[in-house]
């Protein structure tokens, strides 16, 4: 196979991409798109987003250290990307997307209404990268929509037809084709099939005669 060699550049795609909440001391708001975001630690759960030093959202993160991660689905898309586009500084974008603020649980930033699950966290690190400053930080609450919530109680996120963004443009997510851990799972045994009952006999139309059958000649 023929493969060609490129200069070094950010090709991991697709990502996900999320609307960032951000309030700072002084009440001022912020909605802000990202996708350079990512898990970095299950326990404790921390999250990191990076930000360019030059965005408006950069200055509230760092006054208030604290900001809510909003995933986003098909039915957010155009505000998603209006929320990369246009800045803070002299838009306010709940009013122009139509967004719905909601009181989060554990940080002043408020959530997005209509994004199916909200990670709230608070700010323990940020690394100068370069182009982009690293916010490392603790998750300190989750809050989830209970529309997609089936009868078990278990949260289907794929119910809501998440986004995704590479290079440039935004994607549905596709069709599901298998479960952690299905490669090496063991296939289970087929279930014997239960023996046939056998079909009751047919009584005999012709009734047996009793006895001996007298030959002709008397013998």
């Amino acid at each position: 196979m023929s493969r060609q060699t490129w200069k070094p550049g950010n090709m991991l795609y697709p990502l996900p991409v999320v609307l960032v909440s951000v309030a700072d001391p002084d009440g001022k708001t912020n909605l802000i798109t990202v996708a350079w975001t990512g898990t970095i630690c299950s326990d404790p759960a921390m999250v990191s987003i990076s930000v360019r030093k030059e965005r408006y959202s950069h200055t509230l993160l760092k006054k208030s250290g604290e900001f809510v991660i909003n995933l986003t689905t098909r039915d957010m898309a155009k505000a998603v990307d209006f929320c990369g586009v246009r800045s803070g500084r002299d838009t306010d974008k709940w009013k122009e997307t139509g967004l719905t603020p909601v009181s989060s649980e554990k940080v002043k930033a408020q959530t997005v209404g209509e994004s199916p699950a909200a990670i709230e966290c608070r700010v323990e690190q940020c690394l100068e990268m370069g182009s982009h400053d690293m916010f490392l930080a603790k998750v300190l609450a989750v809050t989830v929509d209970e529309r997609f919530m089936d009868e078990k109680g278990k949260f289907c996120l794929e119910r809501s037809d998440p986004i995704v963004y590479s290079h440039g443009e935004y994607y549905s997510v596709g069709d599901k084709i298998g479960t952690f851990g299905y490669s090496v799972r063991k296939k289970a045994a087929p279930k014997k099939a239960a023996p046939k009952k056998a079909a009751p006999k047919k009584a005999s139309s012709k009734k047996k005669s009793a006895g001996r059958k007298v030959r002709k000649d008397g013998k």
